[in-house]
């Protein structure tokens, strides 16, 4: 009890950092459609993010070796913070979109920060307990982020003001601890050929999802005022995508401990690419029939596109040695940012060019690809080896750490 309290800044701090960089995507969107920024300016914005993002994960943990946890902490913070109160300076989309870039870098960095620290102080006695935690922590903070959008004023500087502040509560808790600073964290090489030759599968799977969760999450507000959603309307269609997305863990990971796990993948791949289709074509329709069903599908994409990630980690970790796991997860990460720089910006150019609801249909094209592949890979080999499902967000490598102890102990008694 008494290290989970002194874990308690680090876990207050993930969520204030959730709560800040996860409203900021969304909101940027809604500020820039209400500033006239085009679709693909829009996306340029979403794809800066995810740009900082990975060089961050590469770069974030130099800056700790360096600087030590609680300074680097406040230093990408800060960063953070001074990236989101430029906003309302100067209303233009290519100046959004460099300090969406720093931004990205940010937030990566606290997140190494936060997991690099609690890898090192967590035993394998309360690994478990704690990474609940944190993952409760981490979820509980995108859906206040998707709520908060309702009490913001598009492109007002009161409202990135906001946003700002609550960046800057994310530093109190670890200026103030008195706890001691962990050791510094390893030099992990990113290699996402290694992820590749591993399990193409997962590989692809990863940089689907990152298409998928990136694409929705900073451009899908487009789609939404498309559909005639007003501001509290957009925040609860993202909180249900979010909601959907956190209940879609359990019978995720319960199915995928129990039968082969491209089993799963090709059932949660076939029903995203439905309700894309639906999305799609439906626009019209959907229109008409009311917000209702727009929430609802919101909520089964949250459903169906959130686990993707955590299943192909799943999968991927069956083929490789417990020593590679941490290597591993840099890869996957890695290629799940390249699938999030490259799908805001593809998105932004097909709205502009076919309208909001062909959004939809890029994502059912890349989950047609995955759900293709899976079946082909089905014949081609069987996993050996099962390690048990968990959700993993994906915010830093330093996760797998955390993870890799858990399951290797699991591994050890024989356990799932």
């Amino acid at each position: 009890m008494r290290l989970l309290i002194s874990l308690s800044a680090l876990l207050v701090s993930t969520l204030f950092v959730q709560m800040g960089i996860g409203a900021l995507r969304p909101f940027d969107a809604i500020s820039g459609q209400a500033l006239g920024f085009t679709p693909v300016e829009i996306g340029l914005l979403a794809s800066g993010h995810f740009a900082g993002f990975l060089l961050g994960c590469i770069f974030g943990p130099v800056l700790v070796r360096r600087a030590g946890h609680s300074r680097a902490f406040a230093v990408m913070a800060g960063m953070a913070v001074i990236s989101i109160i430029a906003h309302p300076i100067l209303p233009d989309a290519l100046f959004w979109a460099f300090i969406r870039i720093l931004s990205g870098f940010s937030v990566a960095g606290c997140y190494t920060l936060i997991e690099s620290w609690l890898q090192a102080k967590i035993t394998n006695a309360i690994r478990g307990r704690v990474f609940s935690i944190y993952r409760l922590v981490d979820m509980s903070g995108q859906v206040i982020a998707n709520a908060m959008i309702a009490m913001l004023v598009p492109a007002s500087y009161v409202s990135y003001n906001i946003i700002a502040i609550i960046m800057c509560l994310a530093i109190l808790p670890l200026a103030v601890t008195q706890s001691k600073e962990p050791e510094l964290p390893a030099r992990v090489s990113y290699q996402p050929l290694f992820a590749i030759s591993v399990s193409p599968l997962a590989a692809l799977g990863v940089v689907v999802a990152g298409l998928s969760t990136a694409t929705f999450g900073s451009v899908g507000p487009i789609y939404a005022i498309a559909m005639g959603l007003d501001l509290s309307q957009i925040a609860l269609f993202l909180v249900l995508s979010s909601i959907g997305g956190i209940l879609s863990q359990m019978p995720a990971g319960i199915l995928a401990d129990r039968v082969p796990r491209r089993s799963v993948l090709l059932f949660f791949s076939i029903l995203a690419t439905v309700l894309c289709v639906l999305m799609t074509f439906s626009a019209g329709d959907l229109r008409i029939a009311g917000i209702p069903q727009v929430y609802m599908l919101s909520f089964l994409f949250g459903f169906a596109t959130f686990p993707i990630y955590s299943l192909c980690a799943a999968h991927a970790s069956d083929f490789v040695e417990q020593d590679r796991m941490l290597t591993l997860s840099a890869s996957l990460i890695f290629l799940y940012a390249t699938g999030a720089i490259i799908s805001p910006l593809a998105a932004g150019i097909i709205i502009e060019n076919f309208g909001a609801a062909m959004m939809f249909a890029m994502i059912a094209v890349a989950h047609l690809l995955l759900m293709l592949y899976t079946v082909h890979r089905t014949f081609i080999r069987t996993a050996t080896r099962r390690r048990s499902y968990a959700y993993i967000p994906r915010t830093s490598l330093f996760i797998a750490s955390i993870l890799r102890n858990r399951r290797g102990a699991n591994d050890r008694s024989g356990k799932d």
